[in-house]
């Protein structure tokens, strides 16, 4: 039988394995077992694998393994999608570096005031993460070398692609050394792909992971439509099945909007999410559905990527994909850790070759239902948690234990009814009960949080 502990690799030091098992890494994932030991070794990795898949950790062990805390040049660089997934990246790998001492993570994004980031590097990093335009801004100032970057890492290089960054990718990895080790993760495999690794890698190890996680934990139905009545039949799937929340996937920007916008004529909490929007926009959407205080997130695929959601009871193709790797991917954020999940399609009879396209890739039929097949009513009930806002983050030294140390305090809530609390660079949101959402906020409004007055809204 494989051994699958962390611990079966034998150039893991003891401090990095303790602060594995803190974080409750038990046992290796699937794309972990056959990335870890060849990264580890110093090959670098082509690897296809999905966002939830524990992919960061099959990077981000090999690249602090590496690092030389006493030297703060940049010896490791990260290059992501989006700002979102940079973030999450960031925060996984300073919890991944606990084990050494003094490790420093800068994030470089666009979306926000780059004069912060240049002071941040001017005190030095040894990582990197950030978004190739970002990045590139950065080098044209010359406030960032990456001359000395050991590991270059292309997280999600497909979305990357897509978006238009692959000449950016190629000029940015052109500035590192060439005896650097080169990982990338890809969660489809285009031709433009295997182009980039080629010109990027040196005998890259293929790792493959299952691109789905089992078909059997996710239930899916195409169900058939008109063009004219997708809003009404989308309508009456979400009370057949009892649907209280899940990302609604639609191709373009104007469809996310109407959607939207029908879905709140219908009674529910939705939340539009698309590259048009302002990053605090998004980072506050983001946070809203994922502390479980909206129904629906209404998304493009670019815009929702990077989306993580523990327990997502459904996923909704509002419009199908044109590319079925994509449908593949869009069901994949559900269904997780053996749970059970629901996949629902919206399709008219014009789109049967995409359906077709679909049972290829998934190598399985589709359940048909026609939309008078959907019987039954459900109440809409509000989403069970509220979100405040505090306009204070990371950048002002406040802390998750900090936020619900002052809600618990005298006069404050039950700490039972204080949900999710994510703190970014310069807000932080935190989910709280319905039932005290408003006694919460109202004491969070009188108390000082590290002694300074921090300001509070629900949003």
């Amino acid at each position: 039988m494989t051994d699958t502990s962390f611990a079966s690799l034998a150039t893991l030091n003891s401090a990095q394995l303790e602060n594995l098992q803190r974080m409750g890494y038990t046992s290796m994932t699937a794309i972990q077992q056959q990335a870890l030991p060849a990264a580890l070794a110093g090959n670098d990795i082509r690897a296809q694998a999905k966002t939830g898949s524990g992919k960061t950790a099959a990077f981000g062990i090999p690249l602090l393994q590496k690092l030389n805390p006493r030297f703060f040049g940049v010896q490791a660089l990260v290059l992501c999608p989006t700002r979102e997934l940079s973030t999450q990246v960031a925060e996984e790998l300073r919890k991944l570096a606990r084990f050494q001492a003094n490790l420093k993570v800068v994030v470089l994004c666009g979306g926000v005031s780059i004069g912060p980031q240049i002071a941040s590097l001017e005190h030095g990093a040894h990582v990197v993460v950030g978004t190739p335009g970002r990045i590139q801004d950065h080098l044209r100032k010359n406030t960032l070398r990456i001359d000395q970057v050991e590991t270059l890492v292309l997280d999600e290089a497909d979305r990357m692609l897509d978006m238009g960054f692959a000449d950016a990718i190629q000029d940015i990895a052109a500035l590192t050394p060439k005896s650097r080790q080169t990982l990338l993760f890809s969660a489809t495999y285009p031709d433009n792909i295997e182009q980039l690794s080629s010109n990027l890698q040196r005998n890259p190890v293929a790792v493959t992971v299952e691109s789905v996680h089992q078909a059997s934990s996710i239930e899916q139905h195409v169900i058939l439509c008109e063009r004219g009545n997708k809003d009404a039949v989308m309508a009456r799937a979400l009370q057949h099945f009892d649907i209280q929340q899940a990302v609604v996937f639609c191709n373009t920007k104007q469809a996310v909007e109407d959607t939207t916008h029908s879905l709140r004529n219908l009674g529910y909490l939705a939340l539009a999410l698309h590259g048009d929007l302002e990053q605090r926009d998004r980072d506050e959407v983001y946070a809203r559905f994922k502390q479980n205080s909206a129904h629906f997130l209404v998304a493009t695929d670019v815009a929702a990527r990077g989306l993580d959601v523990d327990d997502l009871q459904a996923v909704i193709n509002y419009e199908l994909p044109r590319d079925p790797e994509v449908y593949v991917h869009r069901i994949g954020r559900t269904g997780r850790a053996g749970k059970q999940g629901l996949a629902l399609s919206l399709a008219t009879d014009k789109e049967d070759y995409k359906r077709a396209a679909i049972a290829d890739q998934m190598g399985q039929h589709i359940p048909l239902l026609a939309a008078d097949e959907l019987t039954g009513r459900s109440d809409i009930c509000k989403p069970p948690m509220v979100t405040l806002c505090l306009a204070a983050g990371r950048k002002d030294k406040l802390r998750p234990g900090d936020i619900l140390g002052a809600l618990t305090g005298k006069g404050g809530i039950d700490g039972k009814a204080v949900g999710k609390i994510d703190v970014l660079d310069y807000v932080a949101y935190v989910a709280i009960e319905r039932s005290v959402a408003n006694v919460a906020l109202a004491h969070l409004q009188q108390t000082r949080i590290k002694n300074r007055a921090v300001r509070v809204r629900r949003v």
